[in-house]
């Protein structure tokens, strides 16, 4: 099959290893000349996985995204979800075949608050494409490039089409679950990267496994609260892209939403940290916007708002978190 991987990331190169080993034809795109030469030359993303990581060599990448569609049947989106919306008009006009549209990202359109999958209906005709697939839940890409065993969803609205990538990419180190309960899926992996950002925090801060454990538990509250508002469905929150995605964020070093937590802990204060931060960190937006939508619809919030505060409002971690601990005291 002739996949266009977009994005040569952490996870868009790891994904298009993965479909290599699984025997497809991949073609990445970037828009980045060095690290599409180097995938190309030195069969690295070197920029990302270091030098010692060797990719496929029938892997390949382009500049030409006309190049990385041609006859592709399945587009893998796999850049931040700042940049969703600006390829998807670039797309639009360049499809012909009516491939699966597969999301790989995790958040929100910042303006107008949609998940992804709403954000690629709006911009792509349901006549240009297959039903929508996400392909999300708890996987860091600096596993998965070393081949170490991962599961994930394949969430569609249609269990046909997530049947489909299901199969497209899993093998005997990635094994891919369906479901199709779409809004509590993503509304799942957007939401906890807020809660990792608490997560580190506590970590910087110098706290331990019991305020890790409570904060997990009452954030995966908030986080069935807010999806289940929206329509998702509580037995969600507990598989892989609810609890399984929390746990890996909240504890992993992979995790760029808990190292940047960390980093704000230490310093009890998001100020030096939002100056100089250059690299990628969701969760920094999916708060704004899950604290938006909160204060709109009136979902208590407790952990978010407090996050929120943390970056927004100048507000230090270590008020917030007794602010939180001072709340009164109700039942679980």
């Amino acid at each position: 099959m002739r996949i266009a991987v977009l994005g040569t990331g952490t996870w868009g190169t790891a994904l298009a290893q993965l479909l290599v080993d699984n025997s497809n034809e991949v073609i990445m795109y970037g828009i980045v000349k060095q690290e599409v030469d180097d995938i190309n030359i030195n069969h690295q993303n070197s920029k990302y996985f270091g030098v010692d990581i060797l990719l496929p060599a029938d892997l390949k990448a382009t500049m030409n995204l006309k190049e990385a569609l041609l006859n592709a049947e399945v587009i893998v989106l796999a850049v931040p979800t700042f940049a969703i919306r600006s390829l998807l008009k670039e797309i639009k006009p360049l499809l012909k075949n009516k491939p699966y549209i597969v999301s790989v990202a995790k958040g929100f359109d910042e303006q107008t608050h949609q998940r992804m999958s709403e954000v690629i209906r709006e911009e792509i005709d349901a006549n240009l494409r297959q039903e929508i697939v996400s392909l999300i839940g708890p996987g860091h890409a600096e596993e998965v490039i070393l081949r170490l065993l991962t599961c994930v969803t394949s969430t569609s609205l249609d269990l046909k089409a997530a049947q489909k990538i299901q199969k497209l990419f899993s093998n005997d180190y990635f094994r891919v679950y369906t479901q199709t309960d779409e809004i509590g899926a993503e509304y799942g992996v957007a939401l906890k990267n807020a809660i990792a950002l608490a997560s580190g925090m506590l970590s910087g801060i110098g706290l331990g496994d019991n305020a890790r454990a409570a904060l997990v538990t009452r954030g995966l509250r908030e986080i069935v609260r807010f999806g289940m508002h929206f329509g998702g469905e509580e037995r969600t929150y507990l598989g892989l892209t609810g609890l399984g995605d929390l746990m890996v964020t909240c504890n992993s070093r992979h995790s760029r939403n808990f190292i940047a937590g960390e980093e704000i802990g230490k310093a009890n204060s998001a100020a030096q940290f939002l100056k100089t931060n250059t690299k990628t960190v969701e969760g920094i937006k999916t708060v704004k916007v899950v604290h938006e939508i909160a204060e709109s619809e009136h979902i208590d919030m407790p952990i978010v708002e407090g996050v929120y505060k943390v970056l927004f409002e100048n507000a230090r971690p270590k008020d917030v978190i007794q602010e939180i601990m001072k709340r009164s005291l109700k039942a679980e």
